[in-house]
């Protein structure tokens, strides 16, 4: 996969990213490609903050992959700066090619680099092959998730 760069997401990238985001059960809920606007202030936001890097998967000019990584300082764990890894997505055309793969795995390295002790990330109760594939990548299920809808 040497024609595969792995690199910061622009504002250009927004609607694939989106219809990535949109491209199954769960996202088709969710998303809505139709209207970009949201999706391009949260970038802005994401953008100005420091601790947050969106990163798309670019193939010979073809967003294939994204996802988000965020750096949390923190005072648990004896000041442990930690990362999360949100909105993991893979086009449906490159699934099985190993690209969640090098994307999981950049998203590691990157948090090691930027000193995290713990990366954490959080997948949907229904995903079960998504569950397969963190645990294949060393990641545990330790933990029971909470989300409260606002």
């Amino acid at each position: 996969m040497s024609d595969l760069e792995i690199r910061p997401a622009t504002p250009e990238d927004i609607p694939a990213i989106v219809a990535m985001l949109a491209d199954d059960a769960l996202g088709a809920q969710r998303e809505s490609p139709d209207d970009l606007t949201p999706y391009l202030a949260a970038f802005d936001r994401l953008a100005s903050d420091p601790n947050q890097q969106v990163v798309v998967a670019d193939r010979g000019g073809e967003v294939v992959g994204t996802l988000q990584l965020t750096i949390i300082p923190g005072l648990s764990r004896r000041g442990t700066t930690r990362s999360i890894i949100e909105g993991v997505r893979v086009h449906g055309a490159e699934r099985g090619s190993g690209l969640g793969t090098q994307l999981i795995e950049w998203a590691v390295d990157e948090s090691r680099r930027q000193g995290c002790r713990l990366v954490q990330l959080t997948s949907d109760a229904t995903r079960t092959d998504a569950h397969r594939f963190y645990e294949r990548l060393g990641f545990e299920a330790s933990h029971v998730g909470f989300k409260k809808t606002l």
